[in-house]
């Protein structure tokens, strides 16, 4: 299956960032040597059968490598290229983004949700296993992570639909 890994607080080449490097090596410790890096944002495109086992591997290699631990959350390109189908053609994509999170789907109508979205500037438009997609009220602005991560007590992800469309055009469906 081919999946899309989302690492948290990457950007690489920045000091105190895992480099491009580590996360093609700890990839290749977790016995996926033929990555597909995507931008310099920590996205990854790899194959796999056991995605959840690769990036837990991978995530203990890339710290082990680079010094620096780092989350990673995966969902399967197909699943993207269903979202993208769904709302990429909005006339604002700049002020949506797909955040990853571990955990099981979140009603974007529960009133609790909708109210803890609202405290950050953002609300849920669409939701599955462990990924929602957030209208940001600013154009540009980024409000999903926290926004996730308040909502499910988990830690998320965030990537701007732009970023997801481009990925999804570039790597197929």
């Amino acid at each position: 299956m081919r999946c899309v890994a989302f690492m948290r607080n990457v950007n690489q080449g920045q000091r105190g960032h895992p480099s491009t490097s580590d996360i093609v090596a700890g990839f290749a410790d977790a016995g996926r040597p033929e990555i597909r890096t995507f931008q310099s944002n920590g996205t990854i495109l790899f194959d796999s059968d056991e995605p959840a086992s690769v990036v837990e591997q991978a995530a203990d290699a890339i710290a082990a490598r680079s010094g620096h631990e780092r989350e990673i959350l995966w969902i399967p390109l197909s699943e993207l290229a269903a979202v993208v189908d769904a709302h990429g053609a909005t006339p604002e994509p700049r002020r949506f983004e797909l955040t990853l999170y571990s955990g099981a789907i979140i009603d974007p109508h529960d009133a609790r949700v909708v109210s803890r979205a609202a405290e950050h500037r953002c609300s849920i438009v669409d939701a599955g296993t462990g990924w929602a997609l957030v209208r940001n009220k600013v154009e540009g602005e980024g409000h999903a992570t926290p926004a996730l991560e308040s909502i499910t007590g988990r830690r998320a992800t965030s990537r701007g639909l732009p970023t997801v469309i481009r990925l999804v055009s570039r790597f197929g469906r």
